[in-house]
């Protein structure tokens, strides 16, 4: 999540008011289009909060290039003049607020952002969790640009459906460190780098975002280890002992595997 906008006072109650609504985002502020665009360039970006008057390049402008650079990001105009709204349209921009903001307003827009996306087709996923994690799509291995992306997978595979919140992750991934936002908005980078992922294997409908959380979904998968806990005799047979091995975290959740095996 980022927001755009050349005025000091309307940047920083944007991010006030995103926060409020928001408790586990960590927007990213920029001040100049350019330098916006230039981060979207390198990292995924799910919905972007725009100013529309802004010197150099117009934040209609602006969307255009972010949605050439990435065209499944959400574009929210932000404005105090009313007779934009048709050309933030013609951009297909998912909203359009008019200063000052009003928190119900945002909220309203993190709701269609968040929560009415249509629902991508499903491939099937394949997850190994004994003597190593892997993701495999169609059979095809899935690839990740960080280490911690995948790990952030993991974890999500190993609540079994279970939502995570954005600080309780930071907690597992980040063991010894404390949660910084520097942090939490790394974090952030790393769910949109995890959707991207998934999304562009053809396997999006596998991960549950809520505006405070995270959850894998179970139906979408094919996992070693929740076979193990239904039963399943070739999923007993495969287990070795050793349960997501490069993940420390992991050793809490070995009981009932452990216990299985007695």
């Amino acid at each position: 999540m980022m927001v755009v906008d050349d005025e000091p006072l309307a940047l920083k109650d944007l991010v006030r008011a995103l926060r409020s609504v928001q408790p586990d985002c960590e927007p990213i502020e920029f001040s100049t289009p350019r330098a916006a665009l230039a981060h979207a360039q390198g990292c995924p970006v799910d919905v972007a909060f725009l100013d529309i008057e802004m010197p150099g390049m117009s934040g209609l402008s602006l969307a255009k290039r972010l949605k050439d650079a990435q065209p499944d990001m959400h574009i929210v105009f932000v404005t105090s003049y009313e007779h934009y709204a048709l050309d933030a349209f013609a951009l297909h921009a998912t909203g359009y607020l008019l200063k000052p903001v009003q928190e119900s307003e945002l909220e309203r827009e993190l709701t269609f952002v968040y929560g009415h996306r249509p629902a991508p087709a499903r491939a099937l996923v394949r997850i190994q969790t004994f003597g190593g994690f892997a993701a495999f799509v169609d059979e095809k291995p899935l690839a990740f640009r960080r280490s911690k992306t995948k790990e952030l997978l993991a974890l999500l595979v190993d609540r079994r459906g279970a939502p995570v919140t954005a600080r309780e992750a930071c907690a597992v991934l980040w063991e010894d460190e404390p949660c910084t936002a520097s942090q939490r908005s790394y974090y952030q980078s790393l769910v949109a780098d995890l959707r991207a992922t998934l999304e562009g294997a053809g396997a999006g409908g596998a991960l549950a975002k809520s505006w405070n959380s995270l959850a894998i979904d179970p139906d979408a998968l094919d996992c070693d280890s929740y076979r193990f806990l239904e039963g399943d005799p070739e999923a007993v047979n495969s287990y070795r002992g050793a349960y997501l091995p490069s993940y420390s975290w992991a050793e809490f959740s070995t009981g009932p595997f452990r216990s299985r095996l007695r």
